[in-house]
């Protein structure tokens, strides 16, 4: 059974940082790809980021800002998230999918983690 736990949302000011971390077991994180997803209030799911391999991939608004990474021993992707703004503000999600295809539509990835807050002030 796969599943993902995030973890590390909050409320944070305005430029400030926040870790998310997304734990993975049922699956090798080496093997699939994980991405970063979030939703804000009355907005559709948007991506943010993705690791596949060794690639990392960016939603522009986030490039330069966020930053993805992987602890294959740990079976866990972070998303580091520096320079915050208050339109950061959303549930944010992992997921994983097959290593096949594009990695930014959400219909790629199977499995979905329940999600965590992130808050930015003003």
């Amino acid at each position: 059974q796969v599943q993902l736990v995030e973890s590390g949302g909050g409320l944070v000011q305005t430029g400030g940082s926040l870790r998310l971390s997304c734990a993975v077991s049922g699956r090798a994180i080496t093997r699939y790809d994980v991405g970063w997803f979030r939703q804000a209030p009355g907005k559709v799911r948007e991506f943010v980021a993705a690791i596949r391999w060794g690639g990392t991939y960016y939603a522009d608004s986030v490039k330069g800002r966020f930053t993805i990474s992987r602890d294959d021993a740990k079976n866990a992707v972070y998303l580091q998230m520096n320079s915050l703004k208050p339109e950061d503000t959303a549930i944010y999600y992992c997921a994983s999918g097959p290593v096949v295809g594009a990695v930014k539509p959400d219909a790629h990835y199977d499995y979905w983690g329940q999600g965590t807050q992130v808050t930015v002030s003003s």
